[in-house]
C-alpha cells in the first residue's frame, strides 16, 4: 500500500454551473469535462477541487443532506500567498468574483496576515501569508521540516 496523498477535495454545491463560474472568476481552470455539467473538476495546483451537487454527494457518502449547516463547518480551504499584498489582492479577487466577506485581511498574532471569504455555498476560504512557508516556482506550498 502506498503512502496517503490528498488528491481531491469535493465540495457539495447547490448549482454546479454557478460554482464553476465563481471558481473560474477566481482564476482556477476547469479540466476533464467527460461528465458534462454533472460534476466539475478544477485544477487547484496539485490537488483537484471537485464541485458536485450537495444532495448527490451526500447520497454517495450515505449521509443525510439536510439540514444543511448555516454555521461553521469545521473546515476551511486555504490560498497561501507570498506577501501581505498578495493576500489583499486575492481577497479582493474573491469578493469581486461574488464571495461573501467573512473577515477582512489583517495581521495575525503569529506574524502572518490573513483574511476569509465564503464561496456561493458558504465554504470558507482563507487567504494567508504565513511565516516559514516556502513556494516552488509554480506557486505550490513547501512546508518546512
Amino acid at each position: 500500500m502506498s503512502d496517503p496523498v490528498l488528491t481531491v477535495v469535493t465540495l457539495g454545491v447547490r448549482d454546479v454551473r454557478v460554482s464553476v463560474a465563481f471558481y473560474e472568476a477566481l482564476g482556477f481552470k476547469r479540466k476533464f469535462r467527460a461528465t458534462g455539467d454533472e460534476i466539475a473538476f478544477i485544477d487547484a495546483g496539485g490537488v483537484v477541487l471537485a464541485l458536485w451537487s450537495w444532495d448527490k454527494l451526500a447520497a454517495d457518502a450515505a449521509v443525510d443532506s439536510e439540514p444543511r449547516p448555516q454555521t461553521f463547518r469545521g473546515s476551511t480551504l486555504a490560498w497561501n500567498c507570498r506577501a501581505p499584498e498578495e493576500v489583499d489582492a486575492a481577497y479582493a479577487r474573491g469578493i469581486a468574483a461574488g464571495a461573501a466577506p467573512l473577515r477582512p485581511p489583517s495581521k495575525t498574532e503569529y506574524g502572518g496576515y490573513r483574511g476569509y471569504f465564503a464561496d456561493p455555498d458558504g465554504h470558507a476560504w482563507e487567504v494567508v501569508c504565513a511565516p516559514g512557508f516556502g513556494f516552488t516556482a509554480d506557486g505550490r506550498l513547501v512546508l518546512p521540516d
